[in-house]
């Protein structure tokens, strides 16, 4: 398997083959801007399906990520599989403290074909270190990098933008990973506050943490800035834990295919899931999934009151807001306006040319817009099977009210955006799964003016505002951030000879 940017050219050849899995782990970003896609998508047999349905979560993740991944051995890929997705790790439970199974699918209406019902659930996938969907993904990735490094006997330096979860999950999973270094961006006071406490209470020597005067997309804009600068990337050894990279990506497609098992008796079924997005990462997946063959009949975005993808989808019109129109909300890990995996997707839209995709680009970088409407590209958009719909404040105190009151389950704020998206777009032809982001723990003020009480935490979370942060506040600069990262890599690397 070998990839290629979106931006560069559409296939390698013999005498210049594109790169391989391991290289682009830690390449993150493609040289030329753009992100990392497989040549083609590999292809899942009926034959196979078949044989994944009974398998346990950390066998369908080496079955599924063995498509994509043929420059480690299959026996070191099962067992980096095997530690990270164990009962312990995932083990927070998610509401009795218990170790349950990984990714499971909880029914808040059960199917029943007497009635014409299709069905309603949600995939549990919040049990994990930081009480976020993202440790589905970045647990795999901290012992991927080790693993790689050790080889290479390389270091690398971490460097990503978050605008909530994607922080404490990377920073959960790669604390004390040896030649590790993690510097993480996240807009000033624009988190909740477990989210900062989360990350900023963390004190392990390769965590540094970084809050940016902005908004997430400010600090989003400054790490492509910094891995558009190559002799600084090179020197040291920038890499990507955002869904820019691409193997964040392909391990979160493993889960829609446990989410499909777990919501059909056989293969021939179809299923409609439900995604909270942001930044496109998480619903990115699931369109891979379904261009690998799963049968996803269709793919529901919810946005929040920051619209843009819904707009596009509604519209043809991709238009990223400036940050004064960016509205800070009770979902704050989808207060973004440009969604970085929207890229992938549109190579795809747009028949994978690259020369297209740098067109488009182009205007959106230089701080513009663009519009496929009545064009050729737009019309292909039934084929991939994605919807859309936006959720308010007001709606998700309604969704997190009812859903506590009908199903005696609370959910939280991202979570029940893709519960109120999901209602407009259930049909009796195939179940709805609505990915869940995170527990309801992690939004306690939102959940208090939904419900009135506030969500219980999982054991040894009690407190954690209280404990001591280390966070270093700085103006949007893209300087000062490269400034602060080779302070720091050149003192660890003083310190360590």
């Amino acid at each position: 398997m070998r990839y290629l940017s979106t931006r560069g050219n559409p296939s390698s050849t013999a005498d210049s083959p594109g790169p391989s899995f391991s290289q682009i782990l830690l390449a993150g970003l493609a040289p030329d801007g753009g992100l990392y896609v497989p040549e083609t998508y590999p292809r899942v047999t009926v034959a196979e399906l078949a044989q994944w349905r009974t398998l346990s979560y950390a066998e369908l993740a080496c079955a599924v990520l063995g498509k994509f991944i043929d420059d480690i051995p299959l026996a070191d890929l099962r067992r980096l599989v095997g530690r990270a997705y164990t009962a312990e790790v995932f083990g927070n439970g998610r509401r009795d403290g218990q170790a349950r199974d990984i990714a499971p699918l909880r029914w808040l209406e059960r199917p029943d074909a007497a009635r014409g019902e299709a069905g309603l659930a949600i995939l549990e996938l919040s049990n994990g270190p930081t009480l976020a969907f993202k440790d589905m993904a970045m647990q795999l990735l901290g012992h991927l990098f080790e693993y790689v490094l050790a080889i290479k006997g390389e270091e690398i330096t971490i460097l990503g933008a978050t605008s909530g979860d994607t922080g404490s999950s990377a920073e959960y999973a790669l604390r004390g990973k040896q030649g590790v270094h993690v510097f993480m961006l996240s807009p000033h006071e624009r988190m909740s506050a477990f989210q900062r406490a989360q990350m900023y209470s963390l004190h392990d020597a390769n965590i540094h943490n970084i809050a940016v005067r902005g908004m997430f997309d400010d600090a989003q804009d400054i790490v492509k800035a910094v891995f558009k600068d190559q002799a600084f990337k090179a020197r040291y050894r920038i890499g990507a834990v955002n869904s820019i990279n691409w193997a964040r990506v392909a391990a979160q497609v493993v889960y829609y295919f446990k989410g499909y098992f777990a919501a059909t008796d056989s293969d021939r079924q179809q299923v409609a899931f439900a995604v909270p997005s942001g930044n496109f990462g998480n619903i990115c997946a699931g369109h891979i999934a379904r261009m690998m063959g799963l049968p996803i009949g269709r793919l529901v975005l919810a946005t929040n009151e920051n619209d843009v993808l819904d707009e596009f989808f509604r519209s043809g019109v991709y238009r990223p807001r400036s940050a004064a129109e960016t509205r800070t909300t009770s979902s704050p890990s989808m207060d973004i306006s440009k969604a970085s995996n929207f890229e992938r997707f549109v190579f795809d839209l747009v028949g994978r040319d690259p020369a297209v995709v740098r067109r488009l680009w182009a205007a959106v970088d230089a701080g513009g817009s663009f519009d496929l409407s009545g064009t050729p590209f737009l019309a292909r958009l039934p084929d991939f099977g994605f919807v859309s719909g936006k959720s308010t404040h007001a709606d998700r105190l309604l969704t997190i009210r009812q859903t506590y009151e009908k199903y005696g389950l609370m959910i939280d704020t991202h979570t029940a955006d893709g519960l109120k998206v999901a209602a407009q777009w259930r049909t009796p032809e195939m179940p709805m799964v609505v990915l869940e982001t995170a527990l309801a723990a992690k939004f306690e003020e939102t959940i208090v003016e939904a419900i009135g009480c506030q969500p219980v935490r999982p054991p040894g979370l009690q407190g954690i505002e209280d404990l001591p942060q280390r966070v270093e506040v700085v103006d949007v600069s893209v300087e000062t951030v490269k400034r602060l990262i080779a302070q720091r890599v050149d003192a660890m690397s003083v310190k360590d000879k």
